[in-house]
């Protein structure tokens, strides 16, 4: 009987000291995406594009939220012809073409004989601080993923449709 209530009092602190440690990481799990995910592409949610960008575009979210701290992963809907000045992110982008054509340069200046063409299965990224602009030929859809808050900066700020809204 004595060996007994060792053992037992040993497997019962173990057992207490597990479930304290489980409790106490319940909070940082929360935190934590999802370990799995899907969305078919039926099911995906558009809205109203961004007021940072021009108007005619459309988002969907597909995993967390761009405006917070995190990773994030959303796609923008554009239209044939859609213009986005020069501008840059304070943190890196990264770009998947979906489809259509999403034509981009780099700089300070809006310059299409600059730009490269990015079809459908395209991958591109800019570092913080990458002065960048973009434009389409087509419908053309286009995912961004990174670490948020996502974030744009116009390299003039009459370009920016948020100053244009204030008017």
């Amino acid at each position: 009987m004595r060996r007994r209530i060792p053992v037992f009092s040993a497997l019962l602190s173990c057992l207490v000291i597990a479930r304290a440690a489980a409790l106490a990481a319940e909070p940082a799990m929360q935190a934590m995406p999802a370990m799995h995910g899907m969305i078919a592409a039926a099911d995906i949610q558009w809205k109203s594009g961004p007021p940072s960008l021009p108007a005619g575009s459309k988002i969907a979210v597909l995993e967390g939220d761009p405006s917070q701290e995190g990773i994030f992963t959303m796609r923008l809907s554009l239209p044939d012809g859609y213009k986005i000045s020069p501008h840059w992110h304070p943190a890196f982008e990264h770009v998947t073409v979906i489809s259509g054509s999403f034509n981009m340069g780099m700089g300070e200046s809006f310059d299409v004989s600059q730009s490269r063409e990015m079809i459908a299965g395209t991958f591109g990224w800019m570092a913080p601080g990458q002065r960048h602009y973009a434009w389409t030929r087509g419908e053309t859809v286009i995912q961004l993923h990174g670490m948020g808050p996502w974030q744009i900066y116009y390299v003039n700020p009459q370009d920016d449709p948020r100053n244009a809204a204030k008017k």
